[in-house]
């Protein structure tokens, strides 16, 4: 069978995205974690969109709005929360680009003339074009690696948007994945939006395997993925742990003072509950990719389920695989009922954080809450829970979309 390949890979620091480009463009003089790459074929490459600039000298021409945009903030922003737009993009948590990889099972391009190979390419930037809504200013690179066992093309996109703030009642740049591959079901109805499309221009294909994020990492990975998942949960676990444990001590120490409408709590207190959430945001940063490298074991076991029967040796090991696979989701489960409960938590922190913090900290409760609800971690009723009857009410309920009438019987918006 021939399958048609699109898989997403986000790209979350600048860093990252420089040694992506070293390697895309083939500027690295070995390539010992990749030993298909015949460098001597690396001429046979096909750009389709390119620059002779590195990747991250390319970036910053397309972001250059948003980087103006950024420094004129800083002038009016106190010296202590001063940032750099380097550092705000790494700090931000946020998908500074996108990485799509297109490709089909190896099979199908033996017989494929460059031609033909560039013409799929191009269908696969219609794809990007008319399916997934990105323009090609947007687009840093696009190159079809031929220098490889199977050909695949490398589109890597810069997410920049230009979005209305409600806050300052203006329009300001952001980087926003999500309004382009919007989940997991929109992911898959691409998935089937890129079949139809290659279809219709004469490639024919069939789907590729649903939910299959990867089937081309070897067995020798396997050990490096379980290995990885399994130092990250843990020196999460123990980070968010540290955090809780400190901020339940200091409550207990901490005496609270009532003033008017106000809670007075002691500074360490508060210091307390700051680092929770920024522990807590660490943590359900996490998670996705914790569920990527789960999920794409997962799929990798499935895949090699038929050379299972062939192969006593690599039986032993997928069944390995499998046991360790069993041990890292149970994990996966448990971190996931911790952060459900500390967000829980959260939203007593955040309402008791608008009611006596100051207006930096409670424009941080408002960007935390946004944050939170883009990323389906709190619903309306959440955002209503903790903005109801605050002075910020009418900003976290227009996250949502919230009028400011509810039905207070059963606390939901109509």
């Amino acid at each position: 069978m021939n399958y048609a390949i699109f898989r997403s890979e986000p790209i979350m620091t600048l860093r990252d995205l420089g040694q992506i480009g070293a390697h895309n463009q083939r500027k690295k003089e070995a390539y010992k974690s990749n030993p298909d790459i015949v460098k001597e074929k690396s001429n046979d490459n096909i750009t389709l969109i390119g620059s002779e600039l590195s990747y991250l000298q390319r970036y910053m021409e397309i972001v250059k709005p948003y980087k103006e945009e950024h420094e004129e903030k800083m002038k009016t922003t106190r010296e202590n929360r001063k940032k750099s737009f380097n550092k705000m993009l790494d700090d931000s948590n946020s998908v500074v680009a996108d990485e799509l990889i297109f490709t089909a099972t190896n099979e199908y391009f033996k017989d494929k003339d460059t031609d033909t190979i560039k013409k799929w390419g191009n269908t696969c930037l219609k794809f990007i074009y008319q399916d997934l809504g990105y323009e090609k200013w947007q687009i840093l690179n696009a190159t079809i690696h031929m220098d490889e066992t199977t050909p695949h093309l490398h589109c890597v996109l810069v997410p920049l948007v230009k979005k209305f703030d409600k806050r300052t009642n203006t329009e300001k740049y952001t980087l926003s994945k999500k309004q382009y591959i919007n989940g997991i079901e929109h992911l898959r109805e691409l998935q089937d939006k890129y079949w139809e499309r290659l279809n219709n221009a004469g490639f024919e294909l069939e789907r590729g395997i649903r939910g299959s994020k990867n089937i081309n990492v070897k067995i020798r990975e396997y050990k490096k993925l379980t290995k990885k998942i399994g130092y990250e949960m843990n020196k999460q676990n123990i980070a968010l742990q540290k955090s809780v444990d400190k901020l339940e001590e200091d409550m207990k120490s901490s005496k609270e003072t009532i003033v008017g409408d106000c809670i007075k709590i002691k500074k360490e207190t508060y210091d307390s509950m700051k680092a929770v959430v920024k522990e807590t945001k660490n943590s359900l940063e996490k998670v996705p990719q914790m569920e990527y490298l789960i999920t794409e074991m997962s799929n990798h076991i499935k895949n090699y389920a038929d050379l299972d029967k062939k192969n006593f040796s690599m039986k032993k090991e997928i069944d390995n695989l499998k046991f360790k696979n069993q041990e890292l989701e149970e994990e996966n489960q448990f971190l996931k009922h911790i952060i459900r409960s500390v967000l829980k938590n959260l939203k007593k922190i955040f309402l008791k954080i608008l009611h006596i913090g100051g207006k930096d900290d409670k424009d941080l409760v408002v960007d935390e809450v946004s944050y939170c609800y883009e990323n389906d971690l709190y619903n309306k009723n959440d955002l209503i829970d903790i903005g109801k009857e605050t002075e910020r009410e009418e900003e976290i309920f227009d996250i949502a979309g919230i009028k400011n009438h509810y039905d207070k019987d059963n606390d939901i918006s109509i």
